[in-house]
């Protein structure tokens, strides 16, 4: 697949123009988002990824690339909506005030497209140089499946725990307040610069979607290895997180075995990973250097098993919680 420099540059600049339109339309002026705006935007970010998802199958011409991006953009989707569960642990930690939310959650979502920019470059670096690379991804990618299912039910636990020692670090560092002024993140007391607690929230969220990306990109290159396609996925998948934390925050806890769900699909993309790795082996130590002759799963088998996936847990979690109320 060849993308040009041209290519590349309209696709970053449009990226950054919705990102801007975002800011000046929706979070310039601090308000609380109602659900009707929430899934309006919802729609629109989820119909722009879609309609690029059919430019890319018509512009690179059949369903190859095309079913690539979809199967990035939807497991990088389910993966955000999981990590909306930490940002509302975040965002009651902290204390924000659901009007400013939105513009920590927005410039944290930017960070989290810049760190993951970064990730993606090197990724591709590094499988370009070496093949046996897939196997350290597939195996970090099984690895989290496992951690995913041992820590369910404790997340709030672990995630405050890591907040308090990111916190005690920057207090250390930077002069802070546990005051807020309106949506600004420094401030004056006494005459000195200090430090809000939306910026605080800001910094942990920072740190938090670092870890988020060390699970996502090795996920999406085990589905594409067209960086391309990993970045453009990223980064649709991260438009209108802002808009779905505010539209399904209160059902996040009916979605009780979506990390069950996850722990599946992180598995299943490290298993591919593995068996590609095979395919194209080049260490000595492994059939003596030679390829592996291994199964490789389709992109429209992976892609059918992390939307029947999704489907079945999401299904299962609103059945077991039917009768219990979202929290407001």
């Amino acid at each position: 697949m060849h993308v040009s420099p041209l290519v590349w540059v309209i696709t970053c600049v449009v990226i950054l123009g919705l990102f801007v339109f975002d800011f000046f339309a929706h979070v310039r002026t601090p308000h609380a988002p109602t659900f009707r705006e929430s899934a309006f935007w919802s729609t629109v970010y989820i119909t722009i990824a879609i309609l690029f998802g059919l430019v890319v199958m018509w512009h690179w011409g059949g369903g190859q690339y095309g079913g690539e991006y979809f199967a990035g953009y939807v497991t990088e989707k389910a993966l955000s909506v999981d990590n909306l569960f930490v940002f509302v642990i975040i965002m009651g930690t902290f204390a924000v005030p659901r009007e400013y939310q939105q513009k920590v959650l927005l410039i944290g979502i930017v960070m989290a497209l810049v760190m993951r920019g970064i990730f993606i470059a090197v990724g591709a670096a590094a499988i370009n140089a070496y093949s046996w690379v897939f196997y350290l991804f597939g195996a970090f990618l099984i690895y989290t499946a496992y951690t995913l299912v041992r820590d369910h039910g404790h997340e709030k636990e672990a995630e405050e725990e890591r907040d308090s020692r990111i916190v005690a670090i920057a207090r250390k560092i930077l002069p802070t307040t546990d005051s807020y002024d309106g949506d600004k993140l420094v401030t004056r007391v006494d005459g000195k610069r200090v430090v809000t607690p939306l910026l605080l929230a800001l910094l942990v969220i920072g740190f938090t979607d670092l870890l988020f990306a060390l699970d996502s990109i090795p996920a999406i290159y085990g589905l594409t290895q067209e960086p391309y396609m990993v970045f453009t996925a990223n980064a649709f998948a991260l438009m209108g997180l802002r808009q779905l934390y505010f539209l399904i925050g209160g059902l996040l806890d009916r979605l009780v075995y979506l990390a069950y769900g996850l722990s599946i699909i992180l598995a299943f993309i490290g298993v591919k990973l593995v068996l590609h790795a095979l395919h194209e082996n080049t260490l000595g130590f492994v059939n003596g250097g030679e390829h592996v002759a291994v199964p490789e799963l389709s992109t429209a088998v992976s892609l059918g098993v992390i939307i029947g996936v999704l489907a079945v847990t999401t299904v299962a979690s609103l059945l077991k919680t039917r009768n219990t109320t979202p929290a407001r």
